[in-house]
């Protein structure tokens, strides 16, 4: 048989073994085996469901007690500590007395995810009705554990949202397969994120459900923002909730291919108990969950008091064939950004811009001077990104942003200095000391300094414990892999990243590229909007093409000037000079460089063989001295006296991922919709 004879019979294999179907009998009979399975009795019989008291909780019983109908009182909490998000979302859940809602992209089976997800299943069995609503393409590992949650209690209901070739879990072939057969479904998906607790208190924001979104992993971490919201603007987050709830692209996992006939065929297996890679961090945690004082300090008391609040969602309704005209969380964010007359702070791990998205920003630009608004954008680099596609996309495009739309462009570091990232929490190993210091004793360096490996300086005082410690280096050092950020595991899970266009096509694709260095790579995912410092905005759209037309977004919405300032404050920390490199426009060549300019901006407007080499804008460097104290806007004119080019790619060991990001700048334009 020749060879495209056997491709095509392992295609056609593939596609029954795809479309292999339940009929509605047998979709019947696993749910009717699932409810039979299901536990009724309850650990509690007290009305409140045994609630643990909690300072969170009580931030919405003020609010409700001190609104008005025509002036609502709310209290807003900026989550920016992964730690932090995970410690107000387990005490929340704990403090439920009657509801839970929770929808996600994203929600794995490591440490954090399984931490949640036994406490949510503790909630229901003491009396609690919890509802998760998970995308298909990032819902949990393994058809066993969805076959045990849909019968782990009565009060307990999963649903999936989207579920192409009706399974729970695709492979890479089968995800190759939805794409060629069902591709504008495969990539309308539920980006909505929400935790709400019994109508009142809500956490909507940029996290799902992963180590990596909390500081618990030792490789890659997301500099991430969460918003927790206590009101009456929580009521119609419920509303919301809903209306994903009840359509019919929400199905129960028992009704699904996979996970029904798992059940037809054994029964609801048990959910096994969880096993923690680190199980002194999952219990230190939940010691912080239970000390009301400990919440209170790290997190009720920096609650700031606000009037009115709006949430602003896309509905399932986006997934009709004419979705695009479903699309208010855009629309909205759209409107906020016209209404700009000073400054708009922009954060997204993606600066890849809808052709709508162009268009507003050029407007705003044509504005008169004195109208015009200063627009600051802070995204990632190369080195930080989970996502080198969608930043060669950026890449291409980098003199439309800096030249016609008048961007301030700050790139986020892998190893940057002051963020709110909690190294210590990842539990990652020593780096080489070799490499990052010469012969440092890793014992005599504060955690964050040896995880980054920024500012190692050898100790001439420790010479004699240096040497009883070489053995221990050396066993370390063969242990520690230098690209760990890539290659410490055989390969992530193949849909747990939010983009890649390719993801089905290597198991390798969605990883970061590897740098020149090793340590705890930490990447952008917030989500966030300030105008004017006047209006604040949280939520999860990534003011990408994806966002305005396949993914369903949310976002909290606040007028008020004191949280504005605090949002505005969180995002100017992450385009600091520590935490930033600036992008702004190369060094003019000495000859010829209207006629460089003129071919770049001709390369550039190619979809396809934009293979010109000299790009218009490069990564700058801050170089503090006395005639520069302060960081400076690329538009000064001192900026090039305090500025120093570090090259297009900074920190990246350029490579195949470099030479692969260079390859979709020149061919990717095509993908800019989908990224």
């Amino acid at each position: 048989m020749s060879l495209w004879r056997r491709g095509a019979a392992v295609l056609l294999a593939l596609a029954l073994s795809a479309c292999a179907t339940l009929s509605p009998a047998q979709r019947d009979r696993a749910g009717a085996i699932v409810a039979a399975a299901r536990p009724q009795a309850l650990a509690c019989d007290r009305a409140d469901a045994c609630a643990q008291p909690s300072p969170l909780r009580e931030l919405a019983a003020r609010a409700f007690a001190e609104s008005r109908p025509d002036q609502p009182r709310h209290y807003a909490l900026i989550l920016d500590k992964g730690p932090d998000a995970l410690l107000a979302r387990v005490n929340l859940i704990r403090s439920a007395t009657t509801a839970i809602d929770l929808q996600t992209y994203i929600f794995d089976e490591d440490d954090a995810g399984r931490l949640v997800l036994d406490e949510l299943i503790a909630a229901a069995r003491r009396g609690v009705r919890v509802r998760v609503l998970i995308d298909q393409l990032a819902a949990l590992k393994h058809v066993d554990t969805l076959a045990a949650l849909a019968g782990v209690h009565a009060n307990f209901e999963l649903r999936l949202y989207n579920p192409v070739l009706g399974r729970a879990q695709i492979s890479y072939p089968k995800y190759a397969l939805a794409a060629a057969c069902c591709w504008r479904r495969l990539n309308q998906r539920m980006h909505t994120k929400l935790l709400l607790v019994d109508g009142a208190v809500g956490i909507t924001g940029g996290r799902n459900y992963q180590d990596d979104y909390y500081d618990w992993d030792d490789e890659y971490n997301f500099r991430d923002r969460d918003l927790l919201v206590a009101g009456p603007v929580a009521r119609q987050m419920s509303e919301d909730f809903a209306r994903f709830w009840d359509d019919r692209r929400s199905v129960p996992v028992e009704r699904l291919n996979d996970v029904g006939r798992r059940v037809l065929e054994d029964g609801v297996p048990a959910l096994p108990p969880a096993r923690f890679e680190r199980p002194q961090r999952a219990e230190a945690l939940r010691r912080d969950v239970a000390d009301g004082e400990t919440v209170r300090r790290r997190l009720a008391e920096a609650a700031l008091p606000v009037g009115r609040v709006r949430y602003i969602s896309d509905t399932p309704d986006k997934h009709r064939d004419a979705g695009e005209a479903q699309a208010p969380a855009s629309d909205s964010l759209r409107g906020l950004i016209e209404s700009a007359r000073e400054e708009v702070l922009l954060q997204t791990p993606y600066l890849v811009l809808s052709k709508s998205a162009q268009g507003l920003f050029r407007e705003l630009r044509r504005r008169p001077p004195e109208r015009r608004p200063r627009v600051i954008v802070s995204t990632n680099s190369l080195a930080a990104t989970d996502a080198f596609i969608a930043y060669a996309l950026s890449y291409k495009y980098k003199r439309r942003y800096l030249r016609e739309f008048g961007f301030n462009i700050y790139e986020y570091k892998p190893f940057p200095l002051d963020a709110p990232i909690d190294l210590a929490a990842t539990g990652a190993p020593l780096p080489e000391f070799d490499d990052l210091g010469g012969d440092a004793d890793p014992q005599s360096v504060e955690p964050a300094r040896a995880l980054t490996g920024e500012g190692l300086e050898p100790d001439q005082n420790e010479a004699a414990r240096r040497a009883r410690r070489a053995a221990e280096l050396r066993d370390l050092r063969r242990r520690y892999d230098r690209n760990s950020v890539v290659g410490r595991e055989q390969y992530r899970r193949a849909l747990s990243r939010e983009y890649g266009a390719l993801r089905y096509a290597s198991r390798r694709v969605n990883q970061p590229v590897p740098l020149k260095r090793a340590g705890v790579r930490i990447g952008l995912h917030a989500k966030s909007l300030v105008i004017d410092e006047r209006i604040g905005v949280v939520g999860t759209h990534n003011f990408d093409p994806r966002g305005d037309h396949y993914n369903t977004e949310s976002a909290v919405v606040i007028e008020d000037p004191a949280f504005a300032r605090a949002l505005a404050a969180s995002i100017r920390r992450d385009i600091a000079p520590a935490n930033s490199w600036v992008i702004a426009r190369r060094d003019k060549p000495v000859v010829l460089s209207g006629l460089t300019y003129s071919l770049g901006k001709l390369f550039e407007a190619m979809p396809v063989l934009d293979f010109w080499p000299m790009r218009y804008a490069t990564s700058y460097e801050f170089v503090p001295g006395p005639d520069c104290p302060q960081p400076l806007l690329p538009s000064d004119p001192n900026f090039r006296a305090c500025y120093r080019p570090v090259g297009d790619f900074p920190e990246v060991a350029l490579g195949l991922k470099g030479l692969t990001t260079r390859i979709f700048t020149a061919f990717g334009a095509g993908l800019a919709p989908i990224l």
